[in-house]
C-alpha cells in the first residue's frame, strides 16, 4: 500500500488506473470577477431533454429538467451583493446552440469592461 494511499493494490486486480466521471453536458464555463472575488458559472444544457443545470463556484443554484423549449434565458444571483446574472441560450443552426452571459443587464464583456474602469487596485508590496 502506497503511503497516503486507504486501498489497497492488488496484482490480480484489472480494473483501470482511473475512474469513469458521469457524463455531463457541460457546454459553458465563465469566470466572472466581482467585489467579493472571482466565482466560475458553469452551465450544462441537454440538447434532447431540455435539461438546464447552473452551478456557481460549484454549488448547484438551478436545475430544471425535460425542459421542451430548448432556448431561452436563465437568471440567478452571484456572489455576496446577490449580482444578477442570466445566461441566454440561443440556436444559430439545427442544433447548435450560442450562450452568452449577462451581469446585471450587460454582456460580460461591457460589464468587465465597465467595472475596470470604474474600479482600482492597489498592490502593497512588504518585505
Amino acid at each position: 500500500m502506497a503511503s497516503g494511499d486507504d486501498s489497497p493494490i492488488f496484482e490480480d486486480d484489472e480494473s483501470p488506473p482511473y475512474s469513469l466521471e458521469k457524463m455531463t453536458d457541460l457546454v459553458a464555463v465563465w469566470d466572472v470577477a466581482l467585489s467579493d472575488g472571482v466565482h466560475k458559472i458553469e452551465f450544462e444544457h441537454g440538447t434532447t431533454s431540455g435539461k438546464r443545470v447552473v452551478y456557481v463556484d460549484g454549488k448547484e443554484e438551478i436545475r430544471k429538467e425535460w425542459m421542451f423549449k430548448l432556448v431561452g434565458k436563465e437568471t440567478f444571483y452571484v456572489g455576496a451583493a446577490k449580482t444578477k446574472a442570466t445566461i441566454n441560450i440561443d440556436a444559430i443552426s439545427g442544433f447548435a446552440y450560442e450562450y452568452t452571459l449577462e451581469i446585471n443587464g450587460r454582456s460580460l464583456k461591457k460589464y468587465m469592461e465597465n467595472r475596470s474602469k470604474t474600479t482600482n487596485t492597489w498592490v502593497l508590496h512588504m518585505d
